[in-house]
């Protein structure tokens, strides 16, 4: 399987932006290497769009550690139902559903396996892209406690927009 580049290159002419930014991220070098590799996977598989993921797979392979790649997909995993779950919470007009203990197992947010603020930019990435306030702030909040510079939270948002804008390009053609 190709990288996210090849992958790009299957996008049609109106989605030459997507094609750029993409390429743009895979340069970049703000995040280093466990960021950006470990944001592009989790933010792969936070689209569901298996052609992507496929091609994230093949573009991390041999430039991220086993435990990066688990917890970025364990990223994925877990905003995938917190972010349902929290967006209900904190959209619902009763305020009552807050106060209720959301009976969700969670266990693999307070183990990841990697730094606690990197899991962390892994998940506010995957909450922006499916739009849970309530998550994004909780995840904003704590990577400012950990000290990483708003330029970086951006960074992870704007890989974010990019897969989100790219999985949903794909799955037209």
């Amino acid at each position: 399987m190709h990288g996210l580049k090849d992958f790009a290159d299957t996008l049609p002419d109106y989605a030459k932006d997507l094609r750029l930014n993409l390429s743009s991220i895979l340069s970049d070098q703000l995040l280093g290497d466990q960021r950006k590799y470990g944001l592009l996977l989790a933010c792969a598989h936070g689209t569901g769009h298996r052609p992507l993921v496929a091609a994230a797979e093949a573009e991390v392979d041999g430039k991220l550690s086993a435990e990066a790649a688990n917890a970025a997909r364990g990223a994925a995993a877990v905003m995938a139902m917190n972010n349902v779950y929290y967006r209900f919470v904190h959209l619902a007009s009763n305020p009552e559903y807050a106060t209720m203990p959301a009976k969700l197992r969670m266990n693999f947010i307070g183990s990841p396996g990697i730094a606690k603020d990197d899991f962390e930019l892994f998940s506010l990435a995957v909450s922006a892209m499916n739009g849970c306030g309530m998550c994004i702030d909780s995840h904003e909040k704590l990577l400012k406690q950990h000290g990483v510079k708003p330029e970086a939270i951006q960074s992870a948002v704007r890989i974010a927009a990019v897969l989100k804008a790219v999985a949903t390009v794909h799955a037209t053609l």
